[in-house]
């Protein structure tokens, strides 16, 4: 009789709280800017290169792939341009704090993984594989730098592009040239095609916008499009530092701007940002937006999830950023999801 009442209170739980997580969902986790380097660095050899990542660690741990944006090389090497004002280049041992904190890809193609030229990329290159990481949007010529980062997890495949479309050009990769994936239609257009027809899931990230504004501009919106059009499901965003509206296109969605993550900055205009954990499944593909508290005065370099009022104020600003694309997030449990 205690088992059959047991079961029953179980079963009635479980239909009384939804569950939104079904075991064949792959669970991909995406963030902003990751930038520990400059003149941060004592602070951060002090507390520990893991230390920015507590915070958010056990929202990481888990998914199947967990992608950031890696802002700077990571390197003892290489010859500082001198072509622009901040250029940053961070310690080894940082590769080591990213994949401990649960990241297993990150994208190269963005304004600052050329800040040392193409040694301090290839040793980038290999500090990251050495501890396990992927990476797409940059190598050591255009081909590899386009090249797509390609998973087979719970029986489907996952193709994964980065590009940049932020000056320095001369960062942009050659047919003999290292640098990063240059976000022109042509080769995103082509890339995606063939990553389409490798795999069930194609996501995208780009490098863009103007920094410190919540405006999208035209050019990522067309760029957006298009990469949808051509069969992407997903497009990340990332380069302003705060965040961006969001837009379901098509059967796709776009996160214009996810705004900094673990970013070694005291700017009080990036004060809030978001990750995204997309979680694909046969009939079903959602996306659970989890609000970051990420203002240097108030957490320093280790962003921590908004809960209560403070979350659902960041939602309610996304929202507002999103209104112009008609997208609305919605509340379910204290927690905030979108369907594509």
């Amino acid at each position: 009789m205690k088992s059959i009442i047991a079961h029953i209170l179980v079963t009635a739980a479980l239909f009384s709280h939804p569950v939104y997580l079904y075991a064949d969902d792959i669970i991909i986790t995406a963030a902003g800017d990751i930038m520990l380097a400059g003149r941060w660095t004592p602070l951060l050899r002090k507390k520990g290169y893991d230390h920015p990542f507590n915070g958010v660690k056990k929202e990481v741990v888990g998914s199947d792939i967990a992608l950031a944006n890696l802002e700077s090389p990571i390197a003892e090497s290489g010859e500082e341009y001198s072509g622009k004002k901040f250029r940053f280049r961070a310690e080894p041992q940082v590769a080591h704090a990213i994949r401990a904190a649960g990241f297993n890809l990150v994208t190269l193609a963005n304004n600052h993984s050329m800040d040392f030229g193409g040694k301090a990329l290839a040793e980038t290159l290999r500090h990251l594989s050495d501890n396990g990481i992927t990476s797409i949007g940059a190598g050591e010529n255009l081909s590899e730098a386009r090249k797509m980062a390609l998973y087979a997890i719970k029986g489907k495949k996952i193709a994964f592009l980065g590009y940049s479309l932020t000056q320095p050009v001369e960062f942009f990769a050659g047919q003999n040239r290292p640098g990063t994936a240059p976000g022109y239609e042509k080769f995103v257009t082509a890339d995606i095609i063939r990553a389409r027809s490798q795999a069930d899931y194609v996501i995208v990230s780009f490098h863009w916008g103007k920094e410190a504004t919540a405006t999208v501009q035209a050019y990522q919106r067309t760029a957006a499009h298009k990469a949808i059009e051509a069969g992407a499901d997903v497009i990340i965003g990332h380069h302003p530092h705060v965040l961006q509206g969001v837009e379901r296109y098509r059967s796709g969605i776009i996160f214009y701007s996810l705004g900094n993550f673990t970013f070694a900055s005291n700017s009080a205009v990036a004060d809030v940002s978001a990750m995204i954990r997309l979680k694909l499944g046969d009939t079903r593909r959602e996306a659970e937006i989890l609000p970051l508290d990420v203002l240097h005065r108030r957490v320093g370099f280790q962003p921590q999830v908004l809960t209560g009022k403070r979350g659902a104020a960041v939602i309610a600003t996304l929202n507002d950023l999103s209104e112009h694309f008609q997208t609305d997030i919605e509340t379910r449990d204290g927690k905030y999801f979108l369907l594509f």
